[in-house]
């Protein structure tokens, strides 16, 4: 009964062996190694150049187009030590070689009035250290120094003598000067003329009261009493004037003096009170170059068909 006996089934399994599981971590481990180099290769660049040679990698990399032009792509190496670009014809060599040279003498004029700039903006700053020193040394100044105030702006260094409601520049409605105000004002041209030969801007302001009728008497030399008219634009200028000769009388040369103005109450200090005292003040700014540049360009052009000569 040996046929009735079931035949075992035998089932075989083959196990491939080995230790590797195929070859696609080696492509992955190439592309982590690549991106490593990569980086720290970027990193290095960063390292030794300037701004402006990561500002042109940052375009490159943000436009890299040789089609959309300026800021494109370029056909040059990465200048790292003052290569120059590398021409692919003759008259594109003469043209590169050019633009080359009008960009390299712009960035030495942009660097030559750069360090002029930060010269003057140091000589200006010492100039404030100097003045607030010399206010906190003089008594008389030191009683007064919440009348003035200064900053340094976009102008150059600009020193403010306010009012006070007990406590003012000048007579009531006059150009006349308070003895402290004198003592003030040569205080201060004594500071200026010793540290810095800038040009000088005094602008005189008043609040909005104006006078009476608008008109004033006075007395001339053979006793006339005479009139006329006076507004808060005679009276600004004529205290602009005063602090002037204060300031010539302190010691500031007269030539240092570039303008003397009187605005009346068209800029007003506070805004929001108009007949507030601080609108009543002299401002001293020590102007820096670009700002005396700027008058001479402006208000000293010639326009044609006004300024003819005579």
């Amino acid at each position: 009964m040996a046929d009735d006996k079931k035949q075992p089934i035998v089932i075989k399994k083959i196990v491939k062996g080995g230790g590797h599981h195929g070859g696609a971590w080696k492509v992955a481990y190439a592309d982590f190694v690549t991106a490593m180099m990569a980086f720290f290769l970027l990193l290095w660049l960063l390292g030794i150049s300037d701004e402006a040679m990561r500002g042109g990698i940052s375009d490159m990399f943000r436009n890299p187009s040789p089609l959309i032009g300026p800021g494109g792509a370029s056909t040059s190496m990465i200048k790292l030590g003052g290569t120059k670009e590398i021409p692919h014809g003759e008259g594109e060599k003469l043209s590169k070689q050019s633009e080359i040279e009008k960009k390299e003498d712009v960035i030495s004029d942009d660097a030559e009035n750069k360090d002029e700039t930060e010269k003057e903006k140091i000589v200006l700053d010492q100039l404030l250290i100097k003045l607030k020193e010399t206010i906190e040394r003089s008594e008389m100044l030191s009683d007064f120094k919440d009348q003035m105030l200064l900053e340094v702006t976009p102008e150059g260094l600009r020193i403010q003598i306010i009012d006070k409601d007990k406590r003012p520049m000048f007579a009531s409605g006059s150009e006349k000067l308070k003895p402290y105000t004198r003592v003030i004002l040569q205080e201060v041209a004594k500071t200026i003329a010793k540290h810095t030969k800038n040009k000088i801007s005094i602008t005189g302001h008043t609040d909005v009261s104006g006078f009476g009728k608008g008109i004033i008497e006075y007395e001339t030399v053979d006793g006339e009493v005479l009139r006329k008219q006076y507004s808060n634009w005679e009276l600004s200028s004529d205290r602009a004037n005063a602090a002037r000769r204060a300031l010539v009388k302190g010691g500031l040369p007269e030539n240092q003096i570039g303008r003397v103005v009187g605005l009346a109450s068209t800029v007003l200090f506070d805004k929001k009170n108009s007949y507030n005292s601080v609108n009543r003040r002299i401002s001293i700014i020590v102007m820096n170059n670009d700002t005396v540049k700027k008058i001479a360009d402006y208000e000293g052009k010639i326009i044609p068909g006004v300024n003819k000569k005579r």
